[in-house]
């Protein structure tokens, strides 16, 4: 699986919670990988795609609990959406 596809993924899949981690609403980073095949579960291309979400600032990563928490960035709304190649809302 390329990165590509693992980084749609793990956006859908926040896009798809309930409810919806955009902003303040956010889900412990090691949900993202929850929904992926058990094999990339913990592997390189996983690690490099969550980064390069975050390089982007399509996520907000925070401390919180003693766990990184994650959400979608509200501000990239957009620029997320055309990313998935769906229409802007």
């Amino acid at each position: 699986m390329e990165k590509r596809v693992i980084q749609e993924k793990i956006l859908r899949k926040l896009m798809a919670m309930k409810p919806h981690k955009w902003g303040n609403s956010h889900t412990e980073e090691k949900n993202l990988v929850k929904g992926l095949p058990g094999h990339l579960r913990g592997t390189k291309i996983v690690d490099k795609s969550i980064q390069e979400l975050n390089q982007l600032d399509f996520l907000i990563r925070l401390k919180k609990t003693g766990e990184w928490h994650v959400s979608l960035n509200p501000r990239k709304k957009e620029e997320i959406y055309q990313f998935l190649g769906l229409p802007p809302r």
